[in-house]
């Protein structure tokens, strides 16, 4: 399976403007610019996509290993904050709020666990990735 996006990009970097567009339709015509990414700018940026596409990524992952020890999550939350710094992502932190009925103390941390470690996104981030989990 591939998925693909696109970014169109007119002007000089700090002055400039995006747009971005995802094979899906969801993203379309999205503006991105200096603003929206070093100040408060109206518009996406790619740390805070790539903050959505883990959150997402390691929600449906946990999702798929709680029920494959044959339990049903009644409810996953999942954010993520991912950081810049000097050009470089250092970090992204996940914290999860997770109500799963049945679901001990041990089961939940192995789950977790696995999904933060296999979830697609983690294995293709180059940074350290931490995870708060709360088990209502």
């Amino acid at each position: 399976m591939t998925r693909t996006a696109t970014a169109v990009w007119l002007g000089s970097g700090k002055d400039g403007k995006g747009t971005l567009d995802t094979q899906s339709g969801t993203l379309h015509q999205t503006q991105f610019s200096y603003k929206s990414r070093f100040e408060d700018g109206v518009g996406t940026n790619p740390e805070e996509l790539v903050a959505a596409a883990h959150s997402g990524c390691f929600t449906m992952k946990l999702s798929f290993v709680i029920g494959s020890m044959g339990l049903t999550p009644e409810s996953l939350e999942t954010s993520a904050a991912v950081t810049l710094d000097n050009g470089t992502i250092t970090s992204s932190r996940l914290v999860l709020k997770a109500k799963v009925p049945g679901m001990t103390k041990e089961q939940f941390d192995t789950a977790v666990k696995d999904a933060k470690e296999n979830c697609p996104i983690s294995k293709l981030l180059n940074t350290e990735i931490t995870l708060d989990a709360t088990l209502y």
